[in-house]
């Protein structure tokens, strides 16, 4: 599978676990490498499917002064976005509460930007999938964001956490988008990379 791929050192820009995980789960070969201070800013007026892949690509671009010939980078980036309003990653437990207390009862959306760069070739995608919660309690809130500590993730909360088993009531779309890469795709989209 993947021969395509066998000309390239295959290297993911993330130090994600979940990210590691599932890009291992696809069978090839890959390291790791991270730049640190990526600035992950966005332009104002981006859609939500924009916003993850101009990080994405912006996390490439800094890659590419010291990308080798036969290097293939893969980055990601994935938003929480409810009602027009994007969830990044909190800065402490009071606003990992305050993000759950807004999507508890709603659906919203996790959109990963995905970008493969060689040096000659650059492709990027955006995978949407729909996650609705069941209402919350303030305890059940507490519990998770004291217990999980998710500061590191989009929207305060990770859906193959104890969050995930007791408040996601309906998924839409890919489940492993909402974990952190959209897997499926990021395959398709690699078969054919040349």
């Amino acid at each position: 599978m993947l021969d395509n791929l066998k000309k390239y050192k295959v290297i993911l820009a993330s130090n994600s676990p979940r990210r590691k995980e599932l890009l291992g789960g696809l069978g090839i070969p890959y390291e790791v490498k991270t730049m640190p201070d990526i600035d992950e800013s966005y332009p104002e007026g981006l859609g939500c499917e924009e916003i993850p892949v101009y990080i994405a690509r912006t996390k490439a671009d800094a890659y590419r002064s010291v990308m080798q010939e036969d290097e293939l980078i893969i980055t990601a980036d994935t938003i929480v976005w409810l009602d027009g309003i994007v969830m990044g990653k909190p800065k402490d437990e009071t606003e990992a509460c305050n993000m759950l207390r807004q999507l508890a009862g709603h659906t919203h959306q996790v959109v990963t930007g995905v970008c493969i760069t060689t040096q000659s070739k650059q492709v990027s995608f955006a995978t949407v999938t729909d996650v609705t919660f069941a209402p919350l309690t303030e305890e059940e809130i507490a519990y998770y964001v004291t217990r999980y500590k998710p500061m590191d993730k989009a929207g305060a909360y990770g859906i193959q956490e104890w969050i995930g088993f007791v408040g996601v009531q309906n998924i839409t779309g890919s489940y492993f988008n909402v974990v952190g890469l959209p897997i499926q795709r990021l395959y398709t989209e690699l078969k054919t990379f040349a």
